[in-house]
Formats: C-alpha cells, sequence, structure tokens
C-alpha cells in the first residue's frame, strides 16, 4: 500500500485541471473580477461538455447540501491523429464537513471491463472507445461508486501553458535521459516540451506510474507557482484561450465558484492513494489485474468519506 499525506497547502490541489483552474481564479486576487466575463464565457461555451453517465442533477443537489462529492479526473494524452487515452485518471473526494480530501489515482493499464463495448480491456482504452462519457461509466462500474462531475484535460495543454506562462522549475528526485533530454537530480527549469518528457516517462522509474503521479503533481505545483506571479495576470487572456481547447467539464461556471469556496477548507487534509495490482500479460498484451479485495478495499475509501 502506497500512501502519502501532504502537508503543504499548494501540495493539496494536486490535480491536473481543477489546479490549473485553480491558477486563474485563486492566483490572481482582486484582477479576476475584471476577466470575470471572459472566464465564465469560456467555462460554460467552450469547455462545458455534459455527459449521460454522470447524473448531473443528483450532483448539483448534493453540491448545494455541502455534502461529499466525486470528481473524475482525466489527463488525456492526445497526439496527432489519435484521439488519446486517459493515461492519468483519478477519482478526487471532497468531504467539506470534515475538512478533508481523497485522490486516488487508477493505473492506466487496469483490465477491467469497458461499459458501452462489453469486453475487458486496458481502463484507458474506454476514452478511445467512447471519450470521458464511456471512462466515466467505466470507472463507476469498476469501483460500484457515483459520480459527481468529471474534469479532462489534453496533456498538450499542459505544454502550452508552461510555454505561455513561462520556463517552470521543479525539484527532480530521479535522474534519467531520454533522446532529447538529461534529467538531473536537484532543480530543473524546463519549457513546455521538455515539462512533457517529464510527465510522460515511467519505465525508468523505479515507481512506474505512482513516480509519474508525483512528477505531475510537481509541475502542477510548478505552474501554480508561475501562474501567481504578478508579472502574469495581463496573460489571463491568453491562458483562457488555451484551457477553453484543451479542457472540457460537466461543470458550469457557477457550480466551479461553488466548489472552490465552499469546498476550499478540504485541502487542509488530503490523502493520496494509488490501486495496487499485478502485471500479467494476455496474448503479448500488458494489463494490470487489480484482485477483487483491492476493488472492494478502494470502494469503501471513497463510499464511507462523510
Amino acid at each position: 500500500m502506497r500512501k502519502n499525506k501532504s502537508k503543504k497547502k499548494r501540495n493539496l490541489w494536486i490535480v491536473i485541471p481543477l489546479t490549473i483552474f485553480a491558477v486563474l481564479v485563486f492566483s490572481i486576487g482582486a484582477y479576476v473580477l475584471s476577466f470575470y466575463v471572459k472566464v465564465k464565457n469560456t467555462v460554460d461555451k467552450e469547455m462545458h461538455e455534459p455527459v449521460e453517465s454522470i447524473d448531473i442533477s443528483k450532483a448539483k443537489k448534493k453540491l448545494e447540501d455541502l455534502e461529499p462529492l466525486n470528481i473524475l479526473l482525466l489527463g488525456v494524452d492526445a497526439r496527432a491523429g489519435d484521439k488519446g487515452r486517459s493515461d492519468a485518471l483519478m477519482v478526487l473526494s471532497l468531504d467539506p464537513q470534515n475538512n478533508r480530501s481523497q485522490l486516488i489515482s487508477i493505473p492506466r493499464d487496469t483490465r477491467t471491463t469497458i461499459v458501452g463495448k462489453g469486453k475487458e480491456d486496458k481502463i484507458n482504452h474506454a476514452f478511445a472507445f467512447g471519450g470521458a462519457d464511456m471512462s466515466a461509466a467505466t470507472v463507476k462500474n469498476l469501483l460500484d461508486i457515483d459520480l459527481d462531475y468529471y474534469v479532462q484535460i489534453n496533456m498538450e495543454g499542459l505544454k502550452e501553458l508552461v510555454d505561455e506562462l513561462g520556463n517552470i522549475t521543479v525539484q527532480n528526485e530521479v535522474e534519467w535521459s531520454d533522446s532529447k533530454y538529461n534529467f538531473t537530480k536537484g532543480s530543473l527549469a524546463m519549457d513546455g516540451d521538455m515539462t512533457m518528457a517529464y510527465v510522460r516517462m515511467r519505465k525508468q522509474d523505479p515507481e512506474g506510474d505512482f513516480g509519474r503521479t508525483k512528477r505531475q503533481r510537481k509541475v502542477i505545483e510548478a505552474i501554480i507557482d508561475r501562474g501567481a506571479s504578478v508579472g502574469n495576470v495581463p496573460k489571463i487572456n491568453s491562458t483562457m484561450e488555451i484551457l477553453g481547447k484543451n479542457m472540457a467539464t460537466n461543470m458550469e461556471f457557477g457550480d466551479m465558484k461553488q466548489i472552490f469556496s465552499d469546498y476550499s477548507g478540504t485541502r487542509k487534509n488530503m490523502d493520496s492513494y494509488m490501486m495496487q495490482g499485478t502485471g500479467t500479460k494476455i496474448d503479448g498484451v500488458y494489463y494490470l489485474e487489480i484482485p477483487d479485495e483491492e476493488i472492494e478495499k478502494t470502494h469503501k475509501m471513497i463510499t464511507e468519506i462523510k
């Protein structure tokens, strides 16, 4: 079992899509009002994409009553000529009554039934088959849970965002090289292209997907640091254009505002967990088999948040 409790506030909003939006909402302070209409229009007209597998009316009622929420987070690696797969797939649970939150990562190679296809496959293939809707339905089926919202961002959007805001700096813990970059231990300054190489690597990481998830968190923290600088306030319009092209969610702007205001205390305590399984090959293809006991354990971790 790998569990990591973070005590640093900025490390707590580690979720790729929500954190990027948080840069826009929290980092610019008094300036945000002057950009209110721009932000609202981008969210409601460009990012807003409902899905049938999530009952939004039920979600809004829970939001109104300040009940715990489950948000599916999809980091999609879509490249030229490819619809993409959800290479980062997490369930974020927010508990406003006890000011805590929980982030559970589902390994992308998890073998499970793809809802709508009627066959077993890697869970990250659900997005390629049927987008966020099929991904949400498949996660709900795997863990036997309700989902209230989803947030999806194309990982290529991270590259554009970093280049727009300026180079970011992270503290790297694992040293490795690829065909283009040397990632030394210690402080690393990275542009958008190097950032993508940094978050995509997993085969040279001794922790595999878990290590890659931690590197994604470091990148998000660095983006927040960069986005929070006063010098980047004038870039709000171009930043919103990048998000409008690369982000999708069934949240409306009002939902986001309420989550950031009424659920902000959940940042005080966050637990992170990655589902565990055993690697296997079937017909030459690698899968991660998650035992029933692990699925039940994860189900309880999510449903017992009250």
